[in-house]
């Protein structure tokens, strides 16, 4: 399906945002994450469902200076 991640058009085949962290490699403690501006929980990310059209953002901490 085709979501907007992080600003960018994209093709997903994750069915949740769960999914989708885990996809991208970002399913740690301190990963934040919003679906159509609305902040998602880490515990609730398992029960959010992606759908066609989504604008979703997964914000990692970086390190360095």
């Amino acid at each position: 399906m085709r979501v907007v991640l992080n600003g960018e058009a994209t093709s997903v085949e994750a069915a949740t945002l769960e999914q989708l962290c885990a996809d991208l490699g970002l399913d740690g403690p301190r990963v934040a994450t919003a679906v159509n501006g609305d902040f998602v929980p880490r515990d609730a990310r398992a029960a959010t469902a992606l759908k066609e059209g989504d604008t979703i953002e997964v914000v990692a901490p970086m390190q360095g200076g």
